[in-house]
């Protein structure tokens, strides 16, 4: 199983410049793919989740092209090929 993890640029300084991170591991959930990405890039995870575990709410994180607040949250299944993408809201005016 091949997980792949997009990053958005702001975080890419703890991914060492890496858009894509890719992890050869099996996961279920979101909760156990993320936990394959913390390992690799362990800073990632407190911009991520909250100390509660539980994903920030400026910060969306998609399956493919589903929102994971839509989908079950953490518990939301990956497929085979899991792409997952972490993407900071944007606001302004």
């Amino acid at each position: 199983m091949t997980l792949s993890f997009r990053i958005p640029g702001p975080l890419l300084a703890l991914t060492g410049g890496r858009a894509v991170v890719e992890a050869e591991a099996a996961a279920a959930t979101v909760e156990e793919a993320l936990a394959q990405l913390w390992r690799l890039h362990p800073g990632l995870r407190d911009r991520v989740l909250t100390e509660q575990g539980q994903v920030r709410p400026h910060v969306n994180v998609f399956v493919g092209a589903d929102n994971i607040r839509d989908t079950g949250g953490l518990a939301t299944p990956v497929g085979e090929r899991a792409e997952i993408a972490i993407i900071p809201a944007v606001s302004g005016g």
